[in-house]
């Protein structure tokens, strides 16, 4: 199995990932939007002089950064922007030994982890899009499946072994569910997705809370590790009876179905955009801009959706990147809130951009 997993992971591509490991890869070549996107308006050179950025972190948000990285290249080309997705954890740890310019999480730092970073740097850390974590599968012909609370907290707990099993069918009247094993495909590196995912079925069943807990990285049940959003995807597109939870838009991307989920009013909800959005507007920002969503309000809302942050330096030693860094994210938080809703993100409302923008003036 691992080895078809290995295999499934190297044969999956994704044009807006490609992008990511090409600028990865490549460190300051200029990556390209996507052909026949709508390129956004210009904006002025954020630096004097050539400069490069180099970020990592969460798999969750990177092929919208690498979207946004290629758009804002192409009107500000002396600035090249490279993004590595290596997860929430990895780009947490990069950042506090600052390897990197900035850095990416799906659950912004810890009091611990912000603790770590030099006084003269400082951090800020700027929530700048949001989206849905959702459960995706591979189950031929069944292009529908709403699962209960409790039945998909059981199948991740690998109490339910059988995609026929009485309790999913109970929730699917009139679906031709197949006698398919359930194989469940969990995050094998240290994961914000992972994070927010558990934390939720922490918040709606004691049972896992007292079992498994939340963190970006857990001791899973069952089931196999894949690396990535990426890696996850990859592995449910190939394997028949494959459950997993991964971004929206790596599904969507993908064509693989997602499963509606019933929310805390006790309604399924599928994880659209809209549902998404609804589920975000329930919680308020706080000051520090860090909040957790385990369990939203709402008869409309999708239960399990992140904002995500990028994690900055308040201080640069090198001015042209603290201009760099600064335009960057005002341009993401204008122009680049545009093109969110199209790769299956949640634009950030106004309220949360005036926010955002506002903390982003704290780097220099």
């Amino acid at each position: 199995m691992l080895t078809q997993l290995r295999s499934a992971k190297q044969a999956f591509i994704v044009p807006l990932v490609a992008v990511s490991l090409s600028l990865a890869s490549c460190g300051q070549q200029t990556s390209q939007a996507p052909t026949g996107s709508e390129t956004p308006a210009a904006t002025p050179a954020a630096a004097g002089g050539n400069t490069s950025l180099t970020g990592a972190g969460a798999s969750f948000p990177a092929p919208l950064y690498q979207r946004w990285f290629a758009d804002y290249n192409q009107k500000n080309p002396s600035v090249q922007i490279s993004y590595q997705s290596v997860g929430s954890g990895a780009g947490v740890e990069q950042f506090t030994k600052g390897t990197v310019d900035f850095g990416a999480s799906d659950t912004g730092m810890k009091k611990e982890e912000i603790a770590k970073i030099p006084a003269d740097k400082g951090v800020v850390l700027l929530p700048m899009t949001a989206g849905a974590v959702v459960v995706a599968y591979n189950l031929p012909d069944v292009k529908e499946l709403k699962l209960p609370r409790a039945v998909y907290t059981d199948i991740f707990l690998g109490k339910i072994k059988k995609w026929n099993d009485p309790k999913i069918a109970a929730a699917n009247a009139g679906v031709k569910l197949p006698d398919l094993p359930v194989t469940i495909v969990h995050r094998s590196d240290g994961s914000g997705t992972t994070a927010v995912f558990t934390k939720h079925l922490s918040a709606i069943s004691p049972e896992w809370k007292s079992k498994v807990g939340d963190g970006k990285t857990v001791q899973w049940p069952a089931g196999t590790g894949a690396k990535g959003n990426e890696g996850v995807t990859a592995a449910i597109q190939q394997t028949p009876g494959a459950v997993g939870y991964t971004e929206y838009g790596y599904a969507k991307q993908n064509n693989i179905p997602m499963a509606s989920l019933e929310n805390k009013a006790g309604k399924f909800a599928a994880p659209t955009p809209e549902a998404a959005s609804k589920a975000l507007a329930s919680a308020k920002l706080p000051e520090d801009l860090q909040v957790s969503i385990t369990d939203p309000e709402g008869a409309e809302s999708y239960p399990i959706v992140t904002y995500t942050w990028i994690m900055a330096y308040k201080d640069y030693p090198d001015d042209n990147k603290a201009k760099a860094v600064k335009d960057m994210i005002d341009w993401s938080l204008t122009d680049g809130q545009k093109v969110s809703g199209e790769l299956g993100y949640v634009p950030l409302p106004a309220e949360v951009v005036t926010k955002v923008k506002a903390a982003a003036d704290q780097i220099k």
